[in-house]
Parts: C-alpha cells; sequence; structure tokens
C-alpha cells in the first residue's frame, strides 16, 4: 500500500465505523464512509472530510456502484472494513424466519457482495480487509442464535480470503469486539435494564454486563478504531487470517471457574 491509503468503510455513520473514520481521516487517508441511514453519514463527512455514499449493503447494485464511487473519486482502494450490521434477539424457536433472513443478509450477505465487487481493486493494490465481527462468533450466550451464527460465518468469510487470496497479496483479518459503548449496544443495554429491573438504566445495565469482564468496563469505539487501523497498515504485514478479540479479556475468562471470584446467580429458571 502507499503511504496514503483509500480506505471504504461500512456502517461509517455511528459507532466503531465512525470512530474508524475519524482516526483514518486524522492520518491523512480517503475515506469513503457507507450506510443506509444517510444524516449520520453526512455528520461524519462533514466532520471528517471523508466522502459519504449513502447505499444497502446487501442490493448487488447498489454496492457495485459504491465501489465505483470511491474508484472514480481517488483512483484505487487500498482497505475495506466490513462493519454494516444489525442484531436480533432469540433462541432459534423464538426467531422469526423474516428476522433471520435480514440478518443474514446484511450481515454475511452484505460482506459478500461487497468483496466480490472490491476484491479485483484490492488485489491490484495488495490491500487489506478487516471485518468486524463479534466476541459472539466465538462464544455462545442465550438468546442470540441468529446474530452469533451471521458473526461466526464472517469470521470465516474473512478467513476465506486470506487463504485463497493471500498468495496474491491481500490480508485479511478479523476483529471481536466485546461490548463497546455504540448506538446498538446502548440499545441492548436499555432493553436490559428494562428487563432485569435495573434503576440504573443503560449504565448499571453496562455495568452488570462487564462484572466478568478483566477490564471492569464496555470499551469505546475509538479502542476497537485503533485495532483496524493497525490490521489496515503496513505495520500489520505480515497478519493474515486472524483473529484479534477486542474485549478486555472477557474470552479468557473461564466460566466453571467464574462463580469462585463472583457470586452467580440466574435470572430466570430454566
Amino acid at each position: 500500500m502507499s503511504e496514503q491509503r483509500v480506505v471504504l468503510v461500512t456502517g461509517g455513520g455511528t459507532g466503531i465505523g465512525a470512530a474508524t473514520a475519524r482516526l483514518l481521516r486524522a492520518a491523512g487517508h480517503q475515506v469513503v464512509i457507507s450506510g443506509r441511514r444517510p444524516e449520520p453519514l453526512r455528520q461524519v463527512a462533514e466532520e471528517t472530510g471523508a466522502l459519504a455514499h449513502p447505499s444497502d449493503a446487501a442490493d448487488p447494485e447498489a454496492v457495485r456502484e459504491l465501489v465505483e464511487t470511491t474508484v472514480t473519486a481517488y483512483g484505487r482502494l487500498d482497505g475495506v472494513v466490513l462493519n454494516a450490521g444489525i442484531g436480533r434477539g432469540g433462541a432459534v424457536g423464538d426467531t422469526a424466519v423474516e428476522d433471520w433472513e435480514e440478518l443474514m443478509r446484511t450481515n454475511l450477505t452484505g460482506p459478500f457482495l461487497l468483496l466480490r465487487a472490491a476484491l479485483p481493486h484490492l488485489l491490484e493494490a495488495r490491500g487489506a480487509v478487516v471485518a468486524v465481527a463479534s466476541v459472539a462468533a466465538l462464544r455462545n450466550s442465550a438468546g442470540n442464535a441468529a446474530y452469533a451464527t451471521s458473526k461466526a460465518a464472517l469470521l470465516h468469510l474473512c478467513g476465506s480470503l486470506a487463504v485463497d487470496y493471500g498468495p496474491q497479496g491481500l490480508r485479511a483479518n478479523t476483529v471481536c469486539p466485546g461490548w463497546v459503548r455504540t448506538e446498538m449496544a446502548d440499545q441492548r443495554m436499555a432493553r436490559f435494564a428494562a428487563e432485569a429491573g435495573l434503576a440504573g438504566g443503560a449504565e448499571a445495565a453496562y455495568e452488570e454486563a462487564n462484572r466478568l469482564t478483566p477490564a471492569g468496563r464496555p470499551g469505546d469505539p475509538e479502542e476497537v478504531a485503533g485495532a483496524i487501523d493497525w490490521l489496515l497498515s503496513p505495520a500489520a504485514s505480515y497478519v493474515n487470517g486472524a483473529v484479534l478479540t477486542v474485549d478486555g479479556g472477557v474470552t479468557t475468562v473461564g466460566v466453571g471457574g467464574a462463580a469462585f471470584g463472583h457470586r452467580i446467580e440466574p435470572r430466570t429458571a430454566r
């Protein structure tokens, strides 16, 4: 890659995507941000100088136009950050077929379509891909069947890129964040607080959800953005097919031993 990179970030209007755009732009890189909602994209673009291009990541024609817009504007494409995603809760028996299909279309088919469209340009640039998955791709939790499945599949989609196109110079890695303060996580925490009767609202829910996290707190989007920036950069030139947890250490905690350091009580009878 050249010193100045051209990077396309999906889900770039809020949370981890917006933080990544800010970090890359501050370092002098050209950034195109995409997402379904124009207004958040416009705000980030005005703040950072990134190029906003609203689009539906699961629409093949929209994805093709997104890549063409990027290459037309900047002449190349060095990196792609696969960050767009949605969440739907529920166990297998509780998940509607429509919710399953919408989630897979956004979280998995969308990245597949974008990679197909961007691949010739990424290979020409000997570029890099970073997928934003989740610790849910590595560890199961209750009522999370569709989301966890989509993120585990995204992880392997990225690994397939490394295997198939690594010999041509493409690098593809995945970050797996834990709880990070984003718009989507805030909404989930507000629901959790209501369901659990936590008087402190979302803040109390974040505290509760991170009791077993060694860091003792949720992450900030900027902390994940820093990992993404490094994986895109030449400093990670020999890192390919890696899965980097950015989770405050929560995936290192063994369930069987957690009760020795914490009092664990079930919320509901099962």
